[in-house]
């Protein structure tokens, strides 16, 4: 018998081993298997398939060892896998390395030491783990097994077996102590309906029309029947508000699930999910590779969220749109939520091929936010105010703290100011291995690259004309966050980015302070737009508009709209009408007007004429190359050679080569293709192996070897 083996690295194929005779009981598809590849390395890797048919031209190697008596991932998971390396352009070793959790994933370069935190109780580990575990601590206790065999016979110490969990989850119960108001009840009734006829449906509904509770009404019917859902989100700090409302209406019978979490209370995880035993899980993006067993249900939350597609490394894949996939695969229904669709989602709505069900009216009858647009033109001479905070937003935050409600301010940098430039020359400090501009925290007093995370000391001359006198431009969270302890020292200011949130339960701890008024107002970057629910906050502010609309890209416009909306819906959520108080110096800008008039629809007919007419998604499919080398002469032969050999079939529909905006970082240049593939499937399949095909010859040509080529299908 053979084994197509898939090994955890970015190999081209599958390999070919052999399976020794008293080892093929044990291989099935889904196991482990320790294997050999090269000369010295062995890897864990996963049997795909089994035949009795060896490779034609080699002798493959035997497997060495079956590392667990059942499989670890499904036929599904393995036809997944497979899907998402085709489709993404990557390796199926990729994507296993991206799915299985470390603890599942060894090799020979396993470097093992002693968890301090873990404890000296090794009762849950198996025979191999117990044996290596038991090594450890006898080398720190600098004693050998004899000495602690003697010790057990003397009956000075018991061992003893006991199971203990990781994970402490709830007893296992279902308690909806709510009632769907009117609004939520027709849309629930729609969405049984529209799901009994389609795949997929999207739910949108404004900010607080209580989408969550329509949510958690579909989810116990799947639980009550005894199948599975997978809840996505795109960020961990919007679970942390929401497993808490979950958990009170399914006890254990739900678990979360993202990469906060250790290597070993994921694998727990994953082996409950496998037995079944957990039925919702809610996650990341990453939850959509554990391994169901019965899956019916997907509820993709902030649907529209860049943050569900996975940037680096590959495979870059879209968790919403592989999801889709996967749900085909188990003939599971979706469900997309959003205030704010995508546009790609909310043309396949329109379109009829996914369901569309409406929420307009927020959760009580309360109102929308009302938004009034601040001029920030007349603010650089006016010594009266900070040069961030608008006199009509200061008063407005005067306003609502003495009525004792809270303030949200939306800032979409971090650090303390985005650049430094010496006020006698203009030099603006780089980073040495991007070409970037370094960020100044002012915390840390260093200056920080946010492209490759290279801090360095502050200039205190300037290395181009020996000045000292430094000026800074704009500013991100921290600066905010400055300013206000010392315009509102009466009141408590906290910061909400990846800056001050760092550990695995920090979000939580913040958010749960912010809901019991802990706080009085809250400054941060995305982290505070989406899908949070304060009780008392009754104003935000976006800061700078502008940076929201001022990027090199098609999508611009969807994203600033996007997130303006949703930050402006975490304002007025409970009783009385919120307010907004957006701040721009271009209050003309079309979306501004539409963000104000909360109009979606008309945003969409609006955006979809302009995708129309330059041939963007979601009329067109994309996939971006980037090629990368330290010689950017180098980088610019390669994906000349690319271009020039795959324009015949793309003409017009090829952009580039082009450097990118930021075209050195760790220092390799880089240079840009963008690729517009038609919606039609085989011409699709086609135009994706002819670049399959091209970057082979261009990879074994020996001027190109060394150049990186990097594939973003779909990017975001």
């Amino acid at each position: 018998m053979f084994a197509e083996i898939i090994i955890p690295l970015a190999l081209p194929k599958t390999y070919t081993y052999s399976i020794p005779e008293e080892m093929q009981s044990l291989a099935i598809p889904g196991v482990r298997v320790e294997v050999s590849f090269g000369r010295q390395k062995r890897y864990s890797g996963i049997i795909k398939s089994l035949s009795d048919i060896g490779p034609k031209g080699f002798d493959p190697k035997p497997i060495i060892q079956v590392l667990d008596p059942e499989p670890v991932v499904f036929d599904q998971q393995l036809a997944l896998w497979n899907w998402m390396a085709n489709y993404y352009m990557c390796s199926e070793g990729e994507v296993m390395a991206a799915a299985l959790p470390t603890q599942l994933k060894l090799s020979s370069e396993t470097i093992l030491m002693l968890n301090e935190e873990y404890g000296e109780d090794f009762t849950d580990l198996d025979d191999q783990e117990y044996l290596v575990a038991e090594g450890l601590l006898l080398k720190k206790a600098d004693a050998s097994s004899a000495q602690l065999k003697g010790l057990v016979e003397k009956k000075i110490l018991v061992i003893s077996k006991q199971s203990v969990d990781r994970l402490q989850l709830q007893s296992k119960q279902v308690k909806i102590d709510f009632t769907l108001s009117p609004v939520q009840t027709v849309a629930h009734e729609k969405l049984v309906k529209a799901l009994e006829e389609k795949e997929v449906c999207l739910l949108h509904g404004v900010t607080s029309s209580g989408k969550t509770q329509v949510y958690i009404k579909l989810i116990e019917a799947q639980v009550l029947a005894g199948k599975q859902v997978l809840y996505l989100l795109p960020e961990i700090a919007l679970t942390a508000q929401i497993i808490r409302r979950l958990q009170q209406h399914f006890g254990g019978y739900i678990a979360i699930y993202h990469s906060r979490f250790n290597p070993n209370e994921r694998v727990e995880l994953w082996n409950k999910v496998k037995k079944g035993e957990i039925r919702v899980v809610l996650g990341a993006r990453s939850a959509l590779f554990l391994p169901y067993t019965d899956l019916s249900l997907i509820i993709i939350d902030e649907e529209q969220d860049a943050s569900f597609k996975q940037q680096d490394p590959a495979p870059r894949y879209n968790a919403r749109d592989a999801a889709l996939y996967y749900a085909r695969m188990c003939n599971a229904k979706v469900v997309l939520g959003s205030a704010t669709p995508s546009i790609e989602t909310y043309a396949q709505a329109v379109s009829g091929k996914y369901g569309l069900v409406e929420m307009f009216e927020r959760y009580g009858g309360v109102e929308l936010p009302s938004i009034t647009v601040a001029d920030t033109r007349g603010m650089v001479n006016n010594k009266m105010v900070r040069h961030m905070i608008t006199p009509a937003l200061k008063e407005a935050m005067d306003k609502a703290l003495a009525e004792k409600k809270q303030v949200i301010l939306f800032q979409n940098r971090r650090g303390y100011a985005p650049y430094k430039i010496c006020g006698t020359c203009g030099f603006i400090p780089h980073c040495e291995h991007c070409d970037v501009t370094l960020t100044y925290h002012k915390l840390h007093h260093r200056l920080q690259c946010h492209y490759c995370g290279t801090s360095y000391p502050v200039m205190l001359t300037c290395t181009a004309c020996g000045g000292a006198t430094w000026v800074e431009r704009n500013f991100g969270t921290e600066k905010v966050e400055e300013d206000l302890i010392e315009m509102f020292p009466e009141h408590t200011v906290a910061r909400m980015d990846i800056d001050t949130v760092k550990g695995k339960y920090a979000h939580d701890k913040m958010i749960q302070s912010f809901e019991k008024h802990q706080m009085d107002i809250l400054v941060g970057t995305q982290m505070v737009v989406k899908g949070l629910d304060f009780e008392h906050v009754a104003l935000v502010g976006i800061l700078d508009a502008d940076g929201l609309l001022s990027f090199t890209d098609f999508r611009v416009n969807e994203r600033g709209f996007q997130l303006m909306e949703q930050v402006s819906g975490r304002a007025g959520r409970r009783g009385q009408q919120g307010a907004v108080i957006i701040q721009t110096s271009n209050p003309g800008h079309p979306i501004i007007a539409l963000v104000a008039a909360h109009d979606y629809k008309a945003f969409y007919s609006m955006e979809m004429e302009s995708r129309k007419m330059f041939h963007y998604p979601p009329y067109t499919r994309l996939i971006q190359l980037f090629f990368r080398h330290t010689d950017k002469l180098k980088a610019l032969n390669a994906a000349d050679f690319f271009a020039s050999r795959i324009q015949p079939m793309f003409g017009d529909y090829l952009i580039g080569p082009a450097e990118p905006v930021v075209n050195r970082v760790r220092n390799k240049y880089i240079y840009e293709i963008l690729l517009k593939l038609p919606r039609d499937g085989s011409k699709n399949t086609l135009a994706r192996n002819h670049i399959q095909q091209v970057m082979a010859i261009m990879l074994n040509d020996a001027h190109f070897k060394s150049v990186h080529v990097q594939v973003n299908v779909d990017p975001q």
